[in-house]
Order: structure tokens, then sequence, then C-alpha cells
């Protein structure tokens, strides 16, 4: 084990310090923090809602790639990641 020895500094300051260096530290990670999320999968329907779209529309988009299909049998699904991925800022 380790020994630490501070001289020169009162209880209350280097409370009050470590407490300051924790809550900034606290900040970084908020601004920086990312949640890592499961890939949600829509069907059409939900997707063509999400996006207050019609089917139609949803269907053109695929054919220029906007937005990438998945499928398993004769279902079709989106992720909602490759959803957020396709959205751009407007100026």
């Amino acid at each position: 084990m380790e020994a630490l020895q501070i001289l020169g500094v009162s209880p209350q300051q280097f409370q009050e310090d470590l407490i300051n260096g924790l809550k900034a530290q606290l900040e970084e990670l908020k601004r920086n923090f990312i949640p890592q999320q499961s890939d949600e999968y829509l069907t059409r329907e939900q997707t063509a809602k999400l996006l207050n779209i019609d089917l139609s529309t949803l269907w053109h988009w695929k054919k220029k790639g906007i937005l990438i299909p998945y499928g398993v049998g004769n279902r079709v699904y989106y992720r909602r990641s490759d959803i957020d991925k396709a959205m751009v800022q407007l100026k």
C-alpha cells in the first residue's frame, strides 16, 4: 500500500479541490459519453411513420441508396442507426 502525504493544505481545502476535480471529470465524461445501444430494426411502416413519409418515398430512398434495407424471409427492416446516419444537417 502506498502512502500519500500532503503538506500545507487544510483538510477543507483538500476536500474542495478533490470535489472540484471530480466535478470537472464528470462534466467531461457527460460531454463525451455516447451510450451504446443495440441496433433496433424497424419495419417499413415504422420507418415511414418515424420519418413522416409515405411508403413510396421510402421505396425511392431505398432505390437511391439513401436507406439500406435488411430482410428476413419476405420481411423488410431498416436499422435505426442507419436512419440516424442518413440524416444530414441543413445549413
